[in-house]
């Protein structure tokens, strides 16, 4: 019945107020109406001139609302131009039904957006949607549906995204690089402030490597008893005094004391000076904590970290090891090497490389875990691209003869390319895996240690070995029962690549190095580690002339 009346009425509204008041003394006198859902509600004008431009969004120039009809009628509003003449049309239209000839497609939009249509004798817009008065304004530029909106937030997020993950990596780069390189800068504090969370003895003074100071003051240190001597120094396990003042209730620390005559200051301000780049300090490289110069005893001090188990010849002569031992000893040693050489720290920033130049099993040390760590740098040399020919020419034909590669015997070494120190070394760290290897229990029938060329006297000169390694091209002998062990097999191939006649065609450091972190499932399926003790933890260093 309501419907029906609405429908006969067809009733138009010129205000808002109008429309309102109707409603309300209609449902006052029909109240089961209230139950009952209204029509749509539109504009509803004849053909009226307008101001619309026909860009952007336009009101509607309408007073009239109309309770449509049919309950499907939907609200419509049409935009025409012609001869100047810009008209609005609005009305309510079921769209089941043609209008002007035409089908409403976009009926279900909740606003009037404007779709543009030829043929119609003169510039044609029309719009259709289906809330209440929906087509009082219209939309003749399309409006972003939801989609578009979310992907022109995304586009404008993407940079400040870039950005934040930018910042966050940098900020994560740093913290790591600074926490790796704490220990390597030194603290600003009294002349004998030591950190009391310094523990000197042992591996752990990794952590605090290059972290004394102690300016003009002597550090308080007590001899203990000598365990090595070598070329230009001797080596004393000694205590350190921890604390700023003396006192019986003092505690002591154990840490290594090399100790160099007055007339062998270079070798001493070399190894010093190599020491004191921070960009050095890493896990297999001996930890370095001050230097010294001892005015009263004439003498020259370097203060590092004790290890007790001392060099590795002293340890593989005492000791067979298992695989598992063999892949931590010859891996550390490798990774060691490759950070000298490396012009990159762990954590990228740039740093000089370093050749060593002295590598042999007598300067490398043994950790309680099993790594190595490298030392004696007193021959060690910076790989600066600032040094000219004619400076490295000067440094001279150095290292220990059994372990100097064919260039270097015979004083032939690229000068015009830095590499060639580095490639050098790799030759003599291929010698010292041989070593390691010869006393593992995986080759088989494990011999008494023997340093490599074994068959000449202790300390050959350089033209022994000139005859050994040059014109015979002798090589360590690698038996065939060696490589019935594939992790054996594929480190002996390696080794070859190392000590390879041609300096170009050997293996990096690096390269090594990632060739033994390869073997790791090798190692996993290995037992644990069966190295025989034979001789006591404490052993004494005795550096090879």
């Amino acid at each position: 019945m309501f419907f029906r009346f609405l429908s006969l009425l067809n009733m138009k509204f010129t205000t808002q107020s109008s429309l309102f008041h109707f409603l309300f003394f209609f449902f006052f006198f029909f109240p089961e109406a209230s139950r009952m859902k209204l029509n749509k509600l539109c504009k509803f004008c004849d053909i009226q001139p307008t101001n619309c431009s026909g860009k952007g969004n336009c009101k509607v120039e309408c007073g009239i609302t109309a309770i449509c009809p049919q309950k499907e009628d939907v609200c419509v509003s049409i935009w025409r131009k012609k001869d100047g003449n810009v008209t609005f049309d609005t009305v309510c239209h079921n769209p089941a039904e043609k209008l002007y000839g035409l089908v409403l497609k976009d009926y279900n939009n909740s606003e009037c957006e404007m779709k543009e249509l030829s043929g119609m004798g003169s510039k044609f817009f029309i719009c259709s949607c289906s809330e209440d008065e929906c087509n009082e304004r219209v939309f003749f530029d399309p409006r972003p549906t939801e989609p578009q909106v979310m992907a022109v937030i995304l586009v404008s997020l993407v940079p400040l995204l870039v950005m934040a993950t930018v910042v966050i990596t940098f900020f994560y780069f740093y913290r790591v690089c600074r926490q790796r390189n704490t220990h390597c800068r030194r603290k600003k504090g009294s002349p004998l402030e030591i950190d009391p969370l310094v523990i000197i003895e042992e591996d752990s003074s990794s952590t605090h490597a290059n972290s004394l100071n102690h300016n003009t003051e002597l550090l308080p240190i007590e001899l203990d008893v000598q365990v090595g001597k070598g070329r230009f120094a001797e080596v004393y396990k000694a205590k350190l005094k921890q604390g700023s003042s003396v006192s019986v209730e003092q505690s002591f620390e154990t840490v290594a004391i090399k100790i160099f005559s007055h007339e062998e200051y270079p070798s001493w301000k070399n190894e010093k000076d190599i020491f004191s780049d921070a960009d050095l300090t890493h896990e297999n490289v001996l930890h370095f904590l001050t230097a010294e110069d001892r005015k009263e005893q004439r003498q020259y001090w370097l203060i590092t970290a004790y290890h007790p188990r001392g060099n590795l010849q002293e340890y593989l002569t005492h000791n067979i090891i298992s695989w598992h031992d063999l892949w931590l000893l010859g891996g550390s040693l490798a990774r060691g090497v490759a950070h000298l050489h490396s012009d990159r720290t762990p954590c990228g920033r740039s740093k000089v490389p370093i050749a060593h130049r002295d590598i042999k099993s007598s300067n490398i040390l043994v950790k309680n875990d099993l790594t190595c760590c490298l030392c004696d740098f007193g021959l060690a040399l910076r790989l600066d691209n600032s040094l000219s020919v004619d400076e490295l020419a000067n440094s001279g034909q150095v290292g220990t003869a059994r372990y100097m590669a064919p260039e270097v015997l015979e004083s032939r070494i690229n000068l015009e390319n830095i590499e060639s120190f580095k490639q050098a070394d790799v030759y003599s760290m291929a010698l010292v895996l041989w070593e390691i290897i010869s006393r593992c229990s995986a080759i088989g029938d494990v011999k008494a240690y023997e340093p490599p060329f074994g068959n000449l006297r202790e300390h050959p000169c350089v033209e022994s070995m000139k005859d050994s390694v040059l014109r015979d091209r002798g090589r360590p002998e690698i038996p065939n029962s060696w490589t019935n062990h594939s992790g054996i097999q594929m480190l002996c191939a390696s080794i070859e690549d190392c000590w390879d006649h041609d300096p170009e065609a050997r293996l990096t450091a690096h390269c090594v190095a990632e060739r033994f972190n390869g073997m790791e499932y090798l190692d996993k399926l290995s037992d644990c580690s069966d190295s025989e003790e034979k001789i006591p933890e404490e052993i004494f260093v005795v550096d090879e002339k």
